[in-house]
């Protein structure tokens, strides 16, 4: 007789197992592309190209699955897909085949995104989901650690086991799922209620028109897409400038594996402090104060990038990029903060689901031209150039600052209690 697992049980094995298989991939992914594979920069980035396009066209018609047919079907398709992708990319060196891998997973993707979310709330109710994500987290961050150290002793064997690996157990956690996945309070979507082409084109339509009412909200738009156009050559590309110009330290049987593993947790580290403190710092209410932080973090995150690029020396490349790493996560915390304190509940999914979009545009433009740059005149400066796109958000964050004092000086004009008190 099969045992039945709860569906928060299911979720938390769900976002452990998957955390761990999903890191030994992406941990080991680029060095493996660049030392086994031997991609060149271009190549790399046509990688990302190929994902975030595969993921924007597919992201509506899987969703039929999970909409109509069943999202448990949905999460088992595309865990499926997503370890097939990986198994692909590790037994086929060659650089077709592996951007091949990169659309198999990423279809995959489309089937999980949206559907695990709203099968957790059909099966266990709304009711507390906040707890059961944030412990999910936690689960998810454990697998992660588990992932770069597996990934380090996995590694000796080849670079290609720890994605090989990484895809078999994800296939195993569609097994398991079709095995004990519970499914009991899903309904079919009604057509009003779907998400369509159609439905998609009206969102960015009405998205613009809530935008063009909103000078700050253009503001927003103009960072998000200078977001995108940056962030691709930057996640793309450090690991093969690392390799192509940085000398690493050899200290006994280590090898660059087990030196960016440890770049990777003590970022994870230093993250997780810098969280704290700036949550602690910052007056979360201000917003001309969450401003004030991401025009320093987004200086920050430039200047780290462009030494990186610059750095001859190990130790220096390595906590610039890390440091780069640090600064540009706290930033997307507080602009994700911000940005939802200036939209309206009415105009809020609207707005969101826009900026995706642009990011995504972003992405796959700054992500071809950043690898067209790097073929030309090399890594270092395709990374002094990541560094150089975002240029323009410190002048559109100073912009967004002095409206929205501007904007307050006139509220605070307007109210008759703040009128009393000056006088």
């Amino acid at each position: 007789m099969r045992r039945r697992f709860s569906a928060e049980t299911i979720f938390l094995i769900i976002s452990a197992t998957f955390s761990f298989c999903f890191t030994l991939m992406a941990f080991i992914s680029a060095i493996y592309r660049v030392e086994t594979v031997g991609l060149n920069p271009l190549q790399l980035i046509l990688l990302g190209t190929a994902l975030e396009i595969t993921t924007f066209i597919f992201e509506i018609p899987t969703g039929i699955v999970a909409d109509l047919v069943s999202r448990r079907l949905s999460v088992i398709i595309g865990y499926t897909l997503i370890g097939a992708g990986f198994i692909l990319e590790a037994s086929v060196p060659i650089f077709l085949p592996v951007l091949l891998a990169q659309v198999v997973w990423g279809f995959g993707y489309t089937f999980i995104s949206g559907a695990l979310d709203a099968w957790l709330a059909d099966e266990r109710g709304v009711d507390g989901l906040t707890a059961v994500y944030l412990r999910t987290s936690q689960f998810g961050r454990m697998g992660a650690l588990f992932a770069i150290g597996a990934a380090v002793l996995l590694a000796r064997g080849g670079l290609h086991l720890p994605i090989l690996i990484g895809g078999i157990g994800i296939v195993g956690l569609a097994l398991f799922l079709t095995l004990f996945m519970p499914e009991s309070g899903f309904k079919p979507v009604p057509s009003s209620e779907r998400t369509t082409w159609g439905k998609m084109t009206a969102t960015f339509r009405d998205g613009v028109g809530v935008v063009r009412g909103n000078a700050l909200l253009v503001v927003v738009v103009g960072i998000t897409l200078f977001f995108g156009f940056a962030s691709e050559g930057r996640d793309r590309l450090w690991e093969a400038q690392m390799l192509e110009n940085i000398t690493f330290p050899t200290f006994g049987a280590t090898d660059t594996v087990f030196w960016f593993a440890v770049i990777a947790v003590a970022g994870l580290l230093a993250g997780l402090v810098a969280t704290e403190f700036i949550r602690r710092r910052i007056n979360a209410e201000s917003q001309t104060a969450a401003i004030r932080v991401q025009f320093v973090l987004n200086t920050l995150v430039i200047g780290a990038i462009v030494l990186f690029g610059m750095a001859q020396n190990f130790v220096v490349a390595a906590t610039l990029i890390m440091l780069n790493g640090v600064f540009r996560g706290a930033n997307q915390t507080i602009f994700g903060a911000w940005i939802n304190k200036e939209l309206t509940t009415q105009a809020r999914a609207t707005v969101l689901s826009m900026l995706g979009q642009i990011d995504a545009i972003g992405q796959i433009v700054g992500g071809i031209l950043i690898g067209i740059f790097a073929n030309m005149l090399g890594l270092r400066f395709a990374m002094i150039g990541v560094g150089l796109l975002l240029l323009p958000t410190l002048l559109l964050y100073r912009r967004a600052y002095r409206m929205t004092v501007r904007r307050d000086e006139v509220s605070a004009e307007s109210d008759p209690v703040t009128l009393t008190t000056k006088r």
